[in-house]
């Protein structure tokens, strides 16, 4: 018998070594305590290595799990609960902590019912526990990112028919409600009128199914107001039931109303409200191809006196008239014509089922708009006029190139006429007004971006007295070759650019291409390259992307990179040229204000815009020699460019005597046909190349960087 007790105690002390379980004793008489020897290996240490007093376990035990520890025994030994059950943590030997979960009770009383003894059993859930912490890490992240996105979870219990909304779900759809759980029907009675059925269909996956179904809908919540919400919705399969709809929450009102706002910014113009030049040719071509519209008028609309108003009371000033001109514009329209604002000061007008009668109407009644167009304070005494152009489209293959140039056409004989008034497209008017016509240019222009004949010159900017290559400083230029060999002058197919929306495209391909070619030579210091940039270039939201596109690929550092705005530039979008010149110092490329004191409004961007060069107007340099007016002008020019860290560069230099008036007066730089006749790119270049001592840093050319 002794050897059956001998065996059955070495099999229940295998089975517990086996199951890493530790066991306590505890004498409640005595206050004995005895720990297995598995409870020791559990905590580092061999068998005897510590003495078994009844505290052993409570001087190993965390200190903020002790007091735990001991209600929870007390309270079992005071007949509170059934047994004793808790988690804390014990030191190793090694000095970590290892938690256990202990469990157990009183074994023995004495007749009165009075514990004796107390067993139980310790064992090692410390993997259970970090298991436990790295789920709630997870847990916590994604509450995290649950509340960041704004996102609500809800489920649909198909055999119960009960939904749970938590609180976030709850709050989207504006229930006050303290508890999850919500009728089933009540999701249907939010739903939109419009949005109802094809919600209630997507929100009801195919038992088994594993997709995701997305979907977009309004609701309307109980105070009326008109929410969009986007859920993702899954059936998820439960073991002994129906299974359950489970689904996400989120508020898209606010992305509604910005994708609103942004497609209406993408096909408008942000002062006047009107279309801009890209919706507009859509619209355009809509109409045409509408049978039933027909005859169309289109109306080419270009203010006169414009600059004057904006040299004379400011830019601020030519807002407040562009913004009046096209609210009274709209006015005088029927509810089915459509306007635009083509850039600057030209508008464009569509007409559906319009006439001659109807169109020189209409004509009369833009006309009187523009003249009773309400300036503003700032502008007492001067009035706007407008050219109009009208062109009839009555054929549905007209293309809306031809539209616009027709009228466009007839535009330019108004003005020829005297303005303030209209004119009707006719071939008489086309032959009169432009010769070319404007339309079959501005396509030429394009081919010759692709085949060729659209080439870069440059005209080189010399430091006056000294030679080039102290500076090696060029403006890129751009020449065109008709389809018949003849060279048509900037002063023709850059204005047509400009009307037809192309200026923006043309820029950008001369600073590609130039960037492309000669990006080594501008790295190596043997040359730097500024370029001239319109109106539509300036007001171009994606130039800078493009810009510095450009700039990686072709290697080309940005201070070698010059840029020169216009005043009728800066006129046309005051706060788009501001925000081009601070990018572009942001990057340390050179900005220059060219053709500077042609306007009245100069010296107001030069206070304004913190340039790194001024260009004098040409007109103000030709006569210098003879014309003390001019000396007056360009003197007062330099010593105020000087006193702000300007460099002065002289336009158009042809005469001996001007360039030493010029250097007289101290004006640094200059260019003109005296100096460099312009010449192709690459032949600058490569001469650039040829003899260059490379050390010279860009920047510290033309004034550098401020």
């Amino acid at each position: 018998m002794a050897d059956d007790k001998t065996r059955k105690g070495r099999f229940w002390a295998l089975a517990l070594d086996r199951a890493q379980l530790g066991v306590w004793d505890w004498n409640l008489a005595t206050g004995d305590c005895y720990y297995s020897a598995t409870w020791s290996r559990m905590l580092g240490y061999a068998e005897g290595e510590l003495a078994n007093t009844s505290d052993l376990w409570l001087t190993l035990t965390h200190p903020d799990d002790r007091q735990r520890a001991m209600e929870s025994g007390d309270r079992h030994i005071a007949g509170h609960t059934r047994s004793i059950e808790t988690e804390l943590r014990l030191k190793h030997k090694d000095g970590h902590w290892v938690w256990v979960l202990d469990r157990g009770g009183i074994v023995e009383r004495d007749a009165e019912g009075k514990p004796l003894r107390l067993m139980g059993v310790q064992t090692d859930i410390t993997r259970q526990k970090e298991a436990e912490a790295a789920l709630e890490q997870v847990n916590v992240r994604f509450r995290l990112a649950l509340a960041a996105s704004g996102t609500g979870i809800w489920h649909y219990d198909i055999g119960t028919n009960k939904s749970y909304w938590d609180a976030r779900t709850r709050e989207i759809f504006g229930l006050v409600s303290d508890t999850d759980e919500v009728t089933a029907g009540l999701w249907h009675t939010y739903l939109h009128p419009g949005d109802k059925e094809a919600t209630e269909r997507a929100h009801l996956p195919p038992p088994g199914s594993e997709s995701v179904t997305a979907t977009q809908y309004r609701i309307i919540r109980r105070d009326g107001e008109i929410r969009h919400v986007e859920s993702l919705v899954r059936f998820i399969a439960g073991v002994g039931s129906a299974g359950q709809i489970l689904g996400t929450v989120r508020d898209i009102t606010d992305e509604k109303k910005r994708a609103e706002e942004l497609a209406y910014a993408a096909r408008h113009d942000a002062l006047t409200g009107l279309l801009n030049r890209a919706a507009f040719d859509r619209l355009l071509a809509e109409n045409i191809g509408a049978v039933n519209r027909l005859p169309l008028a289109v109306f080419y609309v270009d203010l006169d006196y414009f600059k004057a108003l904006n040299d004379y009371a400011g830019h601020a000033a030519g807002d407040v008239a562009l913004k009046s001109v096209a609210a009274g514009i709209v006015a005088s329209l029927p509810p089915s014509a459509h306007a635009a604002r083509l850039g600057g000061d030209e508008f464009a007008l569509l007409v559906p089922n319009c006439a001659d009668a109807c169109a020189e109407r209409l004509a009369h009644a833009v006309l009187a708009a523009v003249r009773d167009a309400d300036l503003g304070s700032a502008v007492t005494s001067r009035r706007l006029a407008a050219s109009i152009g009208i062109a009839f489209v009555r054929d549905s293959r007209t293309t809306v190139a031809d539209a616009l140039a027709c009228a466009d056409d007839a535009c330019y004989a108004a003005k020829a006429g005297g303005r303030d008034r209209y004119a009707v497209f006719s071939a008489e008017t086309a032959a009169s007004a432009s010769g070319l016509n404007a339309a079959r240019l501005a396509a030429d222009l394009v081919d010759a971006m692709d085949d060729g004949r659209l080439t870069l010159f440059g005209q080189e900017i010399h430091r006056l007295g000294r030679p080039w290559d102290e500076s090696r400083h060029v403006e890129v230029l751009a020449r065109l070759q008709g389809r018949n060999g003849k060279s048509i002058p900037p002063g023709e197919f850059v204005p047509v650019a400009e009307r037809f929306g192309l200026a923006a495209r043309l820029d950008r391909w001369i600073i590609r291409t130039a960037l492309m070619r000669h990006g080594r030579a501008i790295r190596s210091g043997a040359i730097s390259l500024g370029f001239n940039l319109s109106a539509q270039t300036l007001s171009d939201p994606q130039l800078w992307d493009f810009v510095d596109a450009a700039i990686a690929k072709s290697g080309a550092p940005p201070s070698g990179i010059g840029f020169e705005i216009t005043e009728t530039a800066a006129v046309t979008n005051f706060d788009a040229a501001e925000e081009f010149v601070r990018k572009a110092r942001l990057r340390h490329c050179r900005v220059s204000l060219d053709d500077f004191g042609a306007g009245m409004s100069s010296f107001e961007y030069l206070r304004r815009f913190p340039i790194d060069a001024i260009k004098i107007d040409g007109s103000f340099v030709e006569h210098i020699a003879d014309s003390r007016f001019d000396r007056e002008i360009v003197s007062a020019i330099t010593g105020i460019a000087r006193s702000m860290g300007c460099a002065v560069v002289a336009e158009k230099i042809e005469e001996k005597g001007a360039l030493e008036v010029l250097m007289d007066m101290g004006v640094a730089y200059g260019q003109g046909y005296l100096l460099h006749r312009p010449e192709t790119l690459e032949a600058i270049v490569a001469r650039a190349v040829g003899g260059a001592p490379q050390l010279e840093r860009p920047q510290a050319r033309m004034g550098g960087t401020k």
